[in-house]
């Protein structure tokens, strides 16, 4: 199952932590913090990414 995240919603969230971009690793169902320094991974579940540092993991 892919992540249905429409790409205008994507272009707009960031890593709570470190406010780098995320993108979406559609396989895994996750969010994965773009700085190579944060790289937090975060889920994704029904469809809605939950963005709380506390629920991410680190990569």
């Amino acid at each position: 199952m892919a992540v249905k995240i429409d790409d205008w919603l994507l272009e707009i969230l960031a890593c709570p932590a470190c406010k780098s971009p995320l993108r979406a690793d559609s396989e895994a169902e996750e969010l994965t913090c773009t700085s190579s320094a944060c790289g937090l991974v975060y889920p994704v579940r029904d469809d809605i990414p939950v963005l709380l540092v506390d629920e991410a993991r680190k990569p």
